[in-house]
């Protein structure tokens, strides 16, 4: 494979957000409430975070196991125009499975992406042109992505 180019300042950052809905019932909701008004949380979304990142602190293991052996990249991973016409240049192509962030540069033709792009798997955020995504979208490229 080739190098992948590690330092690009057109890259997303690490402590940008996705936004989610989820739909909550009147209890829950209320003891939520109940628990910002004491002062144990600030708001409602200090609650959920902390609620999340300590469901995702008890399945720890079993993250790092599924990932280590799916052999995916933890955390964010970006593809430059370089990175890619480096792998057509060499005729290879890049299988992108992700546990976070993907995200390939905002310059890349739909043409590059579809030739140098075998599969790509991504848990979490994929960020690309739209025209890329478009062009990713057939069923020989396309596994399961999550862009929510």
């Amino acid at each position: 494979m080739p190098k992948l180019n590690l330092v690009d300042t057109s890259r997303p950052k690490g402590g940008e957000t996705e936004k989610i809905t989820i739909n909550l019932g009147p209890v829950d909701l209320g003891q939520i409430d109940l628990l910002v008004e004491e002062g144990f949380y600030s708001n409602r979304t200090d609650l959920i975070r902390t609620a999340i990142r300590n469901q995702l602190a008890v399945h720890a293991q079993v993250v790092t196991e599924t990932v280590t052996r799916r052999a995916m990249v933890l955390g964010l991973q970006h593809f430059s125009r370089r990175d890619l016409e480096a792998a057509q240049a060499a005729h290879e192509q890049f299988d992108i499975h992700v546990l976070g962030l993907a995200s390939i540069a905002a310059d890349v033709p739909p043409e590059l992406a579809a030739a140098t792009i075998a599969s790509v798997v991504v848990l979490g955020a994929f960020h690309a042109s739209p025209a890329v995504k478009a062009a990713l979208a057939g069923p020989h490229q396309l596994g399961e992505l999550f862009d929510r």
